[in-house]
């Protein structure tokens, strides 16, 4: 299958993936809590920080439909007040998985974000996530801080 990738330009064009990003971002979250994700997070996220720096939306486009997404977006430092930018959906479709086709998003992504001025892009995964990390790591990412949790 023929897939071109496109990077979003209007806020129209990214609001017609939310529900696909809420999906992707539920899914997550129900990885790492029991708290379920407010419906609509992806639309208002996106109202809220489209135009910023930080904020990319690729998509894989194949006959008729999205079949891949990479969304990043603005990442606060709560102690620091820094600011990079963070993969904050990456999804394909599972019949196209293991093709390379989330490489290429990640990629795109982050050819924008430097033509941006980001010389950074941060990414997270759960701590039990082997696959996700691992896949990180080969993409070049490195473990720069770890977060505890205590319930």
């Amino acid at each position: 299958m023929k897939l071109t990738l496109r990077t979003l330009s209007s806020l129209s064009e990214a609001l017609a993936l939310t529900p696909l990003c809420d999906a992707v971002a539920a899914d997550f979250q129900r990885q790492i809590s029991d708290h379920e994700l407010a419906p609509g997070t992806s639309e208002r996220f996106l109202r809220a920080h489209f135009q910023a720096r930080e904020t990319v939306c690729v998509v894989a486009e194949g006959p008729e439909r999205a079949w891949g997404v990479c969304l990043t977006g603005p990442f606060v430092d709560p102690l620091l007040g820094t600011t990079q930018p963070m993969v904050l959906v990456l999804h394909v479709d599972p019949a196209l998985r293991h093709r390379g086709v989330a490489t290429e998003l990640v990629r795109e992504a982050e050819r924008v974000l430097r033509e941006r001025g980001a010389t950074t892009l941060a990414a997270r995964a759960t701590h039990n996530d082997d696959a996700l990390i691992s896949m990180g790591e080969r993409w070049g990412f490195v473990r720069a801080w770890e977060l505890m949790v205590r319930e």
